[in-house]
């Protein structure tokens, strides 16, 4: 989004939350490049993950209420360790308010475009969540509720809200013919307190190695239920690999429409798979990477990763020295090994190699599904160790 800088004012590229910017901004301004300027009709929400000023609802282009004062909140409800940003909020404005108030909003939508839905004309609702998120901050209710930890409280608070969007589809009639998908954008962070939750027999990873911002399956392998009455069986599976840049391609085989060669350039689309009809892989190859950008590419039982630890958060850290004593690369075949203990770089040089030559290609082509050759929109670094060339003898 970008806010209307107060006159004389500057904000550093995404560091609006520094405590010596938070107040250049012109709160009470029209947002430019919001949610209404890219196709959406209408939106109701906050600005980014509820740890980033500003606090306060959004409708359209503009706050509900001007950020008038000063707030931070504790980073898990109940407990004093950390808080979030300190900045502008609206002075009625609670973090614990905000998942049930976009559960409410978005049962309202449904609620007002159900007539029209009826009639012929479908809607398209996207509800990414604020929770479970930092700050972890379950409602009244909910808090001590899981008997497992403030964040096990606010994943039922979440599955709650999830709820209550089904809810309203039931209500209005429309449950029958309506696509529902539910899915996450990474694996699960640290700040879940995994040692907490393991005292109560759980792991948010359950096999996979690694957390949110991690180069392996923890950070990536994520939750991706459907419901579709009549389309799609009724607790069915699939072992497909799949990516949520997917969804694109999806929506568009099912509504008809066809992307240019510009748009989607590495979705393929889920509706085989959805439906029960695919009968071989809908990708080539899946490529990811890690926070610190370093790149990952899977294709059928195999996984490279182009560092020597988790590119991430979880230990070894790049660039640590326990990191640099580990093979260059990593390559784990996920069908006997999903939890990523084994590294067969030595065992399987050849793999690594066409993996290698088919990742360069795609950074070639600028796609890695069919079509003509797109330009990137940023340039490309797939080696972030310098030496890994010397150290193995990689393709360039």
């Amino acid at each position: 989004m970008d806010w209307t800088k107060l006159p004389g004012k500057d904000v550093t590229d995404l560091s609006i939350e520094k405590a010596d910017q938070v107040h250049n901004v012109d709160y009470a301004q029209a947002i430019k490049n919001g949610p209404n300027s890219v196709g959406f009709d209408y939106y109701y929400g906050i600005s980014a993950s509820l740890d980033m000023v500003p606090y306060a609802f959004i409708e359209n282009d503009h706050v509900t209420a001007l950020p008038t004062v000063d707030k931070s909140f504790p980073m898990t409800e109940g407990r004093q360790k950390g808080t979030t940003r300190k900045g502008p909020a609206a002075p009625e404005f609670e973090a614990r308010d905000v998942l049930p108030t976009l559960a409410r909003k978005a049962g309202e939508f449904i609620a007002g475009r159900a007539a029209e839905a009826k009639a012929g004309k479908p809607f398209f609702l996207y509800l990414p969540l604020n929770a479970p998120h930092t700050p972890i901050v379950p409602g009244a209710e909910w808090q001590g509720k899981s008997g497992i930890s403030p964040y096990a409280d606010y994943v039922m608070e979440t599955d709650w809200a999830v709820g209550e969007v089904l809810k309203a589809l039931d209500a209005q009639g429309l449950a029958g013919n309506t696509l529902v998908v539910m899915t996450s954008d990474n694996g699960c962070s640290p700040s879940a307190n995994f040692a907490e939750l393991a005292e109560k027999g759980h792991n948010p990873s359950y096999v996979f190695r690694g957390t949110k911002a991690d180069i392996w399956d923890g950070g990536h392998h994520i939750p991706f239920l459907v419901r579709w009455p009549g389309k799609i069986k009724a607790g069915s599976t699939s072992a497909q690999i799949t990516c949520l840049t997917d969804l694109l391609a999806t929506c568009a085989e099912i509504v008809g429409a066809k992307l240019q060669d510009n748009a989607g350039e590495d979705s393929a689309s889920l509706l085989p798979a959805l439906v029960g009809q695919a009968d071989k892989p809908l990708h080539e190859a899946i490529v990811h990477h890690s926070i610190n950008g370093s790149f990952s590419i899977r294709q059928g039982n195999w996984k490279l990763e182009l560092c020597s630890g988790s590119g991430g958060w979880t230990d070894p850290k790049p660039g640590t020295a326990a990191a640099q004593k580990l093979p260059p690369v990593q390559l784990y075949d996920m069908t006997a090994d999903i939890g990523e203990k084994v590294n067969l770089q030595s065992d399987h040089t050849e793999v690594i190699d066409r993996l290698t030559k088919l990742l360069e290609k795609y950074v070639a082509d600028g796609r890695s599904t069919p079509g003509a050759p797109q330009k990137n929109d940023v340039p490309i670094e797939l080696w972030k160790d310098k030496n890994y060339k010397a150290k193995s003898g990689a393709a360039d």
